[in-house]
């Protein structure tokens, strides 16, 4: 789920405005933050555990000189929350040195490990992201042909910023399951995860990274080239649209505020329900409870406060975290006691988040809690960069919605159906990776459907 950031912009704080972007995508990733500046020649990278206000200070931007940068916010789905993984990494290869910084999780990691070590690669982190890196600085090709012959040899999800040679180098899957958008910040290009960071430096959007292609930014311009064939239809993961992308993007033409909103209109129309107000689960569900109130003409209110110094819950690295985290970041109103509550979210992947918060609904007195979703269930793992890819910790795997409700404690629970979020995008469903509901992956997955976090960590070995 990372956020990636790339600008060249000879005469700007390229470092600053590479602090502001990462500031933007802070949602996609809140394990560790970095920025790598180039000055042409010289690469000097800056990563630490973290949030991005953590991370850098007044006096570390000032060390940081270039003409060009790239950025990262980290988010963790092969390797651990350790100062090793942070990115962007650097890897100094045979014939280059780069630095790279990845969203996305390959697929074909271990083979790929398993063949650059067998050829002496050094590996100095447990990251797939390392891989990407070392096939690009070990091959003699030029950098443009080296970047097109790593992206050959890469399965799964990747959108990628990296620096090399005095070059922005941007590149996409084939499949195009992360995002990626490209603008213009006067003469000078920005790479971007999502369109909020262009807006957040005030950069004009041009256009989506098209899957499969390879973006190559200098001094002298930008170069485009299809490196490896699009695969028919698309694969952009859904999941981006209900839940992981901030509201106030675009991708792929959607405005992801409005998609969530029609969510919660459709949620309306097929699970309706007699209450006295519809809440949300903050922030994520917000749009999608508007959707239902005004859909449904419940009144709408806030039930819970957030504390919105508290972390998103669902991506802290481990099940603990996840737990305390919730206890820290929501408490009832006295809004809720007595009434009849319907309680919107975006989506139900453990189920902790949302038992605690019933519970914490029933506690402060509300009569009845109805549970409403704007996603369907999720019921097979991700392998393309969301932290789920264990099919054992997704509660509706091999549970009921009935039985998914006993779990959660709710008076009653309801998704939208597959048809009704797809229909809320407005986009044709051959242009999305929905195997997380459907188990119809768009490439090959690991053996069991089973892909281990911390396969590379010595402790596991």
């Amino acid at each position: 789920m990372c956020g990636v950031f790339g600008i060249v912009a000879p005469d700007r704080d390229v470092a600053r405005l590479t602090h502001f972007g990462l500031h933007a995508l802070q949602h996609r990733g809140q394990e560790s933050a970095g920025i790598a500046v180039s000055d042409g020649g010289r690469l000097t990278v800056l990563r630490e555990l973290g949030l991005v206000s953590q991370v850098f200070t007044e006096d570390k931007l000032r060390g940081l000189h270039g003409a060009l940068a790239i950025g990262h916010t980290r988010y963790s789905t092969t390797g651990s929350s350790a100062w090793a993984n942070a990115q962007p990494l650097i890897h100094h290869g045979r014939v280059r040195t780069i630095a790279l910084g990845h969203n996305g999780n390959l697929v074909n990691a271990s083979e790929l490990r398993e063949e650059l070590l067998a050829g002496g690669m050094r590996a100095a982190s447990t990251s797939d992201s390392e891989l990407i890196a070392a096939l690009i600085a070990s091959d003699p090709a030029p950098l443009e042909d080296a970047v097109a012959g790593a992206m050959a040899r890469l399965e799964g999800a990747y959108s990628i910023t990296a620096l090399s040679e005095g070059t922005l180098v941007a590149f996409r899957d084939t499949h195009g399951f992360r995002p990626l958008c490209l603008g213009r910040l006067g003469s000078d290009w920005v790479v971007a995860s999502e369109t909020c960071a262009l807006d957040l430096l005030g950069a004009d959007f041009e256009r989506e990274v098209e899957p499969g292609e390879l973006i190559l930014i200098d001094q002298e311009g930008v170069r485009t080239r299809q490196a490896v064939p699009r695969a028919s239809g698309g694969a952009q993961c859904i999941f981006e649209l209900f839940y992981l992308a901030r509201p106030d993007s675009r991708l792929a033409g959607v405005e992801v505020h409005g998609a969530r909103v029609r969510m919660g209109e459709r949620l309306a129309a097929e699970a309706p329900v007699e209450a006295d107000l519809v809440m949300p689960i903050p922030d994520s569900g917000t749009p999608a409870a508007i959707g239902f109130a005004r859909a449904s003409g419940i009144p709408f209110s806030e039930g819970l406060i957030k504390n919105r110094y508290v972390g998103r819950t669902f991506i802290q690295p481990d099940q603990v975290l996840r737990e305390q985290g919730i206890k820290l970041k929501f408490n009832p109103l006295d809004e809720v006691s007595g009434r009849r509550v319907v309680v919107v979210d975006d989506s139900i992947v453990r189920g902790n988040t949302m038992r605690q918060i019933v519970m914490l609904l029933f506690d402060a007195g509300a009569q009845e809690v109805h549970v409403r979703i704007s996603s369907p269930p999720i019921v097979s793992p991700c392998f393309y960069g969301i932290d789920f890819a264990d099919e054992e910790q997704l509660v509706a795997s091999t549970r009921t919605v009935e039985q998914v409700r006993e779990q959660i404690g709710a008076t009653s629970l309801a998704y939208i159906s597959l048809d009704g979020v797809q229909a809320a995008t407005m986009r044709p469903e051959n242009e999305f990776c929905r195997a997380c509901f459907t188990r119809t992956y768009p490439t090959r997955v690991p053996a069991g459907k089973t892909l281990a976090k911390f396969r590379f960590e010595p402790s596991r070995a």
